[in-house]
């Protein structure tokens, strides 16, 4: 079933397949929730980590826990499409070039125009997010895709779920060894005092393998989204549910999966938000678990969305990296437009603001939690008529440099 074209070009409806629409609509939500959360890092007065469970308010965790299923499904999705090309005539070594060039392409990103939005001039440190990993995981899966899925899959699963057998395992002052565990198993900081690393001071938030696993997976999904709409479903919809049920056990347990436990909080809803809780640097088990879980159940009725809802949101999904390379510098510079505002000058807050995290702003200093959604709110609204139109040029111009966007 497709949608009708849009007469008017404006590339709110083009003429897709409901299922692709479906994965368009889903990954343009979490486009969106991301830029909540990247507000937030960017504006808020909070001088304390907003999922640490003895400071933070529900509000505030609520808003910070929603961005966890951002880049699980990005990179999943980024996966799937990666399966779903093979599908579209393109021989195996054609899908591994493109793949190759593009992961590379994205690393080139990540230093380059991803990291002026986040800091501007700055490069006394580089901090390796999921545009990193991406490209990484990129570059991996173009030699993995001459095998056959099923080892893909079992692969990702592999490093996915086996990487709680090395939580205890450190290889600190141990030169190169450290730095290959540090950039792809554990993530953490590389900046010559704790390490022989000789380079630039290195934040790795994204470690590579963990990533791999979950593109590695999305691929092999991707095999199953072609099934038939009933059978696909059906399948889809119970995957959803099984790794959801067995997040919840595993979760209960406390046994394996995470290395922080759930504990009891003073209030009940505290304790549903440290049973929640799971670590995202990097990636557990539980928390990919807890995110594609739940994702993949709302996979199945994405495509049922009413046009006024999934149109704008597929717009999005149809041009996720084009909105990412935009939006970081647009909320880079309302930042410093409250902090003048606040300040009367730029000073020594215009560095502050430039390296995001919990104390960008001093106490009572940035923006509260309603300022901070209002700003989103703005940030998405600005970048909708842009993304739209992106999205209709990319349709017409399927070759050339518009599609490395």
């Amino acid at each position: 079933m497709s949608l009708p074209k849009n007469p008017q070009g404006t590339g709110d409806t083009p003429s897709v397949p409901k299922r692709e629409q479906a994965v368009d609509v889903l990954r343009g939500g979490v486009m969106i929730v991301m830029a909540l959360d990247h507000v937030r890092e960017f504006l808020h007065a909070a001088p304390f980590n907003s999922l640490d469970l003895s400071q933070t308010n529900a509000a505030l965790f609520i808003t910070r826990w929603i961005s966890h299923f951002c880049a699980p499904v990005f990179v999943f999705f980024a996966g799937m499409g990666a399966w779903l090309s093979t599908t579209r005539g393109k021989a195996v070594p054609h899908v591994a070039r493109r793949l190759l060039t593009r992961g590379l392409w994205l690393v080139l990103l990540e230093f380059t125009i991803v990291h002026f939005g986040w800091f501007f001039y700055r490069y006394d440190v580089l901090v390796l997010q999921v545009i990193w990993a991406i490209g990484c995981s990129m570059v991996a899966l173009a030699g993995m895709v001459f095998l056959p899925t099923w080892l893909i899959v079992t692969t990702g699963v592999t490093l996915i779920a086996g990487q709680h057998l090395f939580d205890a395992v450190s290889f600190q002052d141990q030169g190169a060894v450290e730095w290959l565990w540090v950039i792809f198993v554990s993530g953490g900081e590389l900046d010559g005092t704790s390490s022989s690393w000789p380079l630039l001071p290195v934040d790795v938030f994204y470690p590579v393998l963990p990533w791999l696993g979950i593109m590695a997976i999305g691929y092999g999904f991707g095999q199953l989204w072609q099934w038939g709409n009933g059978r696909r479903r059906r399948y889809v919809l119970a995957l959803g549910l099984g790794l959801t049920l067995i997040f919840v056990v595993l979760r209960a347990t406390n046994i394996y999966g995470d290395k922080v436990p759930w504990s009891q909080q003073a209030s009940p809803l505290f304790t549903v938000f440290s049973f929640m809780n799971c670590e995202k640097y990097p990636p557990s088990l539980l928390f990919v678990l807890m995110t594609l879980g739940p994702t993949l159940c709302a996979l199945v009725y994405a495509d049922r969305l009413p046009d006024i809802i999934a149109l704008p949101l597929a717009t999005f999904g149809r041009v996720p990296l084009f909105f990412y390379l935009l939006h970081l510098p647009l909320i880079h510079v309302i930042a410093l437009g409250i902090a003048y505002i606040q300040f009367g000058n730029f000073g020594p807050q215009f560095q502050d603001i430039a390296f995001f995290g919990p104390g960008a702003f001093a106490p009572n200093e940035g923006c509260n939690l309603p300022m901070i959604y209002f700003v989103w709110l703005s940030v998405v609204l600005l970048l909708y008529p842009v993304c739209r139109r992106f999205a209709e040029l990319k349709r017409q111009k399927r070759a050339g440099w518009i599609c490395f966007f």
